[in-house]
């Protein structure tokens, strides 16, 4: 990030990440960042995405622990670093970590944990998780060491897997590069890896306590949990030559032509009751963006009743493009007699959506592996209600909330018109780096749903920052001080400029999967483009994303054209060319770095010295090409 820049504009908040302690040993480096591994790399290659030990509460919240007594040693031939981490959970529960990790020239890295309560300790879960990267290891063949001495050799997931792709787990190797191996070994208790492209993270997660044991569970007092991580590496290359650099590449990112086309999705936003009245007082600035897709969202659990169809009436009156009710069914009573009764509200109201789509509102909470479906109706039944209440409007199906429930539950397609799902960013992880880093899940995703519903119409959103509904536990978390927290209903990068590059890379990265429409954000309130009077936001009220969407908005329906980068980890870009209008070539930045871009072969409009430029941390531009 550059000095110059207001945190706020970058983040919406001045409260700065800590910056990691990059730490070295021979071909290794790390990324030590609030007591975990981050980055971790071989010379110079991806092998882990990261090394943490991690305590989580009873709704999966994830504890940031107290640390102390902290020492780093970086030396010559390598690293050791040592702390003590508490956590205090409800009613004074206390939990204490005493860690150490160390790493040798050689390559091998040890992560030791040991955690002990006075008073005793709930958890949903207490150890250490392992992130594989995606990009470049979907696909590739591993070896998984079983807790019974099997070996098993197999292949990463390539379609994202609903279940755990490998269990009972005790040592994992793939290849890093050619010649070039790493082994990954869980000590202390039984590991297995869920494939977390599923929530949209761009990892495979080796985790510890299967999920098949009750959670929450209790660590009793006086109890010593011992872990430990133990990674080491097979380097058969005949000639070595230096380590790589560990240091950030300053060469610019080249942005290359690719050859993939297709057109660009309508733009949607969503529209609950809660913020039906300050959409219809911000009419003159909806009519501004011009969003081709109105998302009306009803959930009677929620409150929702009959008062809501008036203003959404108004609402969908003054757009000239289409609108679509999301029902979130309670089915407390038959899904016939529920239907039947939004439908006469609706029609009393006056209106009138083109599409409705309709899931069971228990299907927004997850079921994870080993526990029972809740009771719901036959979604056949509730699809068949939907068309005898609604005659005439299109049926969307599939999950009010992500693409994990959808590839669990996989609907029957035959009744519907268009599929859909959400995603979240902040489910796991909430640091600047998960976040962005999510968009790389995205193509697996899209892929993922294609694969299992085909060519059908396909629509995802709305997918925000903050999160709209937590299928993992009770509640989302409540963020009145602005924080970093996973799984909350505010976050204050939603109010930056870091959302708005979020959202121009989301676009970026789900352009092949040919959608209907895309949702990434409602017009006010948290989720909003604008933000309400006691909301924080820059000068005017107009969140940076609004210029996003506004722009995807515009673009609907125009041609697209694919563009590669030589590091999408830095620069997304893609060609859009609007039928009365000249093509641009759209760029977004989504690092905290001024990144150097180089456009290649590509015939600018205007006339420059060359084709490179700076884009800004987060920056998001466009640069009109030649007919």
């Amino acid at each position: 990030m550059t000095a110059e820049i207001d945190p706020f504009q970058l983040y919406g908040t001045r409260e700065t990440e800590i910056r990691p302690q990059r730490l070295i040993a021979g071909r290794l480096a790390v990324d030590f960042k609030d007591g975990n591994l981050r980055t971790i790399t071989y010379d110079g290659t991806e092998v882990l995405r990261a090394v943490a030990y991690l305590v989580r509460d009873r709704d999966w919240g994830t504890y940031a622990p107290q640390l102390s007594d902290l020492k780093i040693d970086q030396a010559n031939d390598g690293f050791s670093v040592g702390y003590l981490a508490h956590c205090t959970g409800p009613e004074n529960t206390d939990l204490a970590i005493r860690v150490h990790i160390s790493a040798k020239t050689a390559g091998t890295v040890i992560f030791e944990a040991e955690a002990t309560s006075k008073t005793g300790f709930e958890t949903n879960r207490c150890g250490f998780c392992i992130l594989h990267p995606i990009v470049g290891v979907a696909g590739s063949p591993v070896s998984v060491e079983h807790v019974d001495g099997r070996r098993e050799d197999t292949r990463f997931p390539d379609l994202i897997e609903p279940w755990q792709p490998f269990k009972d787990m005790r040592a994992i190797t793939h290849t890093v590069m050619p010649d070039v191996t790493a082994e990954c070994r869980m000590e202390g208790d039984t590991f297995e890896m869920e494939d977390q492209r599923n929530w949209s993270d761009a990892s495979y997660k080796t985790y510890v306590r299967p999920l098949a044991l009750p959670w929450p569970y209790r660590i009793p007092a006086g109890q010593a949990v011992r872990q430990r991580i133990v990674l080491s590496f097979a380097d058969k290359r005949k000639t070595l030559t230096a380590p790589a650099s560990v240091q950030p590449d300053s060469r610019a990112v080249t942005i290359t032509e690719g050859n993939k086309r297709g057109a660009m999705p309508s733009i949607g936003l969503v529209i609950t009751p809660e913020e039906a009245k300050a959409t219809l007082d911000a009419r003159d600035v909806l009519a501004e963006i011009g969003p081709q897709e109105l998302l009306f969202h009803f959930d009677p659990n929620a409150g929702h009743d009959a008062t809501a169809f008036k203003t959404f009436s108004t609402i969908a009156g003054l757009h000239a493009g289409t609108s679509t009710l999301e029902i979130a069914l309670p089915c407390r009573k038959s899904p016939l007699a529920e239907v039947q009764e939004i439908a006469t509200w609706m029609n009393a109201a006056g209106f009138k959506p083109n599409a409705v789509v309709i899931s069971p509102s228990v299907d927004r909470q997850s079921t994870p592996p080993g526990s029972q479906w809740p009771e719901c109706p036959p979604l056949e039944e509730v699809y068949a209600a939907a068309q005898s209440a609604f005659p005439g409007l299109r049926l969307g199906g599939g999950m009010l909330s992500y693409f994990t429930e959808l590839n669990r539950k996989r609907v029957p397609s035959k009744p519907l018109d268009f599929i859909t799902h959400c995603t979240n960013p902040i489910v796991h992880a909430a640091d600047d780096l998960s976040i962005m880093q999510t968009l790389e899940a995205l193509p697996f995703i899209t892929r993922s749903v294609r694969a299992i519903y085909g060519d059908m119409p396909y629509r995802i959103g709305p997918s925000t920052i903050p999160m709209r509904q937590n299928p993992y536990g009770s509640r989302t978390m409540d963020n009145p001080a602005g924080r970093r927290i996973p799984m909350a209903n505010r976050d204050p990068r939603h109010n930056g400029r870091f959302a708005e590059a979020f959202a121009l890379g989301y676009a970026a990265e789900v352009l092949d999967a040919g959608l209907e429409c895309l949702t990434l954000s409602a017009l006010t309130g948290p989720f909003g483009l604008i933000a309400g009077k006691d909301e924080p936001s820059p000068v005017g009220g107009r969140r940076p994303i609004f210029n996003t969407v506004a722009s995807l908005a515009r673009l609907a329906g125009s041609q697209w054209r694919e563009c590669i980068s030589s590091d999408p980890s830095a620069v997304l870009s893609f060609v859009a060319a609007p039928a009365n209008g000249a093509p641009q070539i759209l760029l977004v930045n989504i690092t905290a770095t001024a990144q150097p871009v180089e456009l290649g072969s590509f015939r600018l409009a205007e006339k420059r010295e060359s084709g490179r430029l700076t884009l800004q941390p987060f920056a998001v531009g466009s640069i009109t090409l030649m007919d």
